[in-house]
């Protein structure tokens, strides 16, 4: 008989709902199995109520959020809250990577401009060039009363090579380019750095 065979009438089954939930939660970033496993038997310890109210907001992420057909910033509406305020300034819009950039820089309260996510940066290592992250949408926005394109790329390597490719492409617009201030540590991401940093970087900004 073959030791990996079941016992006689006990039928197999597939993986349990924990492990379902658990390996679906690995796949997000930062998170490895044993989080994923430790965040499952948190939920379990939750009231049915809370997962069920967990259950509706992810499916209403999935099938209502889109992107804002003008900055490409995730909403519920279109175009996006931001975009579709009419006391936002409009002379000034903002270049970020991610669409969770916008949220970091929201919460200093320093900026009532517009924003542009670009959705990555370029990396021709990596295939990404200016048609993946939409540089073309970007210029066609950069009409009256367009005055000023603030390139709040990430400190990275990519997020400078970005900003240097903007530069060129904006500038013959006759559009000012400016770049977030060094108050920002060189390798690390917006949407890490505190409200006053990025609040200074703003206040400190610099024309390329």
């Amino acid at each position: 008989m073959n030791e990996s065979s079941p016992p006689s009438g006990r039928k197999t089954s597939g993986p349990s709902s924990i492990d379902a939930v658990a390996k679906q939660l690995a796949k997000l970033p930062g998170i490895g199995p044993r989080m994923a496993q430790r965040l499952t038997f948190a939920l379990l310890k939750r009231r049915k109520e809370e997962i069920d109210e967990l259950i509706a907001a992810l499916s209403r992420l999935a099938n209502q959020v889109k992107k804002c057909s003008v900055c490409g910033n995730f909403s519920d509406s279109d175009p996006c809250h931001v975009c579709g305020d009419p006391h936002r300034d409009r002379a000034t819009i903002c270049v970020i990577e991610q669409p969770q950039d916008l949220l970091a820089i929201e919460r200093t309260g320093k900026y009532t401009g517009l924003y542009h996510v670009l959705g990555g940066a370029l990396s021709p290592i990596d295939g990404v060039g200016p048609e993946e992250i939409g540089v073309s949408r970007l210029l066609l926005r950069l009409d009256h009363p367009v005055k000023e394109v603030i390139v709040a790329t990430n400190p990275t390597i990519e997020g400078d090579a970005t900003a240097v490719y903007l530069q060129g492409a904006i500038r013959p617009l006759g559009v000012k380019v400016t770049r977030l201030a060094r108050g920002l540590p060189s390798g690390s991401e917006l949407e890490y750095a505190d409200e006053t940093t990025l609040a200074m970087a703003f206040s400190s900004r610099l024309e390329l």
